[in-house]
């Protein structure tokens, strides 16, 4: 456990100004704090210098501006190359914390925390969850794992990038594990939704037209996701209210629509092939989350 300074930053620095390291910095811009910017491409920050801040003409010395380096960078491979020189050069001296917002893996998100830990840097792994207009609302989801004793000083000033920060455990690699849950859970549903815009389509009905009815759907998700998760916990999958042989029938009908108009049905077959892999071995009655024991044992 580190142990910080007991005084809080009015400063914040930072590092990497793509579309999400531009709205951190705004966001902190916004709450009033006096911030340093860097980023490796000139005049990425202009339009926050004309809002107050002070682009710092290396890394070293925007790491040195402030008691608060936030790293937002495309990957952990840039974050490295950025971050390694500065620790060689002791630019993190006197007790300067570091968060690291970069998108990567849990392995690699734990294995900073070491890197860090070595170099004596308090150190914070974060992930954001809203796109970047909603960064900086009280809305936003901001998740963070690492040294407890970094949030809890800087609790105060991470908020201003979201009002829903919080702090899963001090393994660091947490924040990326929800992180990429989450997305997982997006992505595939954003495909599910284009499939479904194209499926309509292909009998002349515009996506304008279907959209206003997809939230049935979407509005069922939330009691849904809350009902799985306690199946999958509990190992129990009771198909009270719907099951795969049922729902199964339904994705065969659909596949068969699909096919018929010409559309690509890879996404749609995976799934089928999951779920028939449950019904299979004798789960037909039981509900979707069954399916997680394929997943697990792909």
């Amino acid at each position: 456990m580190t142990t910080l300074p007991s005084k809080k930053t009015e400063t914040v620095s930072v590092i990497g100004l793509g579309n999400m390291g531009r709205a951190l910095a705004g966001a902190f811009l916004a709450a009033g704090y006096a911030t340093t910017i860097w980023n490796r491409t000139a005049g990425r920050g202009d339009e926050l210098v004309a809002r107050g801040a002070v682009h710092a003409p290396s890394a070293a010395e925007a790491v040195r501006a402030s008691a608060l380096t936030v790293v937002s960078l495309v990957d952990y491979d840039a974050a490295e190359a950025v971050l390694g020189p500065l620790a060689q050069a002791g630019a993190f001296g006197g007790g300067r914390v570091l968060v690291n917002l970069t998108s990567d893996t849990p392995e690699r998100s734990r294995s900073a925390a070491v890197w860090a830990a070595e170099h004596g840097i308090p150190y914070l792994d974060g992930s954001v969850l809203v796109p970047t207009p909603v960064v900086g609302t009280a809305e936003a989801l901001v998740l963070y794992s690492g040294d407890r004793a970094v949030f809890a000083e800087y609790e105060d000033v991470l908020r201003a990038l979201g009002g829903r920060a919080e702090f899963l455990g001090e393994d660091a690699g947490l924040a990326a594990v929800y992180d990429l849950a989450m997305l997982d859970f997006f992505y595939t549903a954003m495909s599910g939704l284009v499939h479904a815009f194209a499926l309509a389509g292909a009998d002349g009905v515009k996506a304008v037209e279907l959209a206003p009815f997809l939230d049935t759907i979407s509005s069922i998700l939330p009691p849904l996701a809350g009902a799985m998760a306690g199946h999958v916990d509990a190992g129990s999958h009771p198909g009270t209210l719907g099951n795969l042989a049922m729902e199964t029938a339904g994705i065969d009908h659909i596949l068969h629509t699909a096919r018929r108009r010409g559309l690509d049905v890879t996404v749609l077959e995976a799934v089928r092939t999951i779920a028939g892999r449950s019904v299979g071995k004798g789960y037909g009655g039981d509900d979707w989350s069954r399916t997680v024991d394929e997943v697990r044992t792909a």
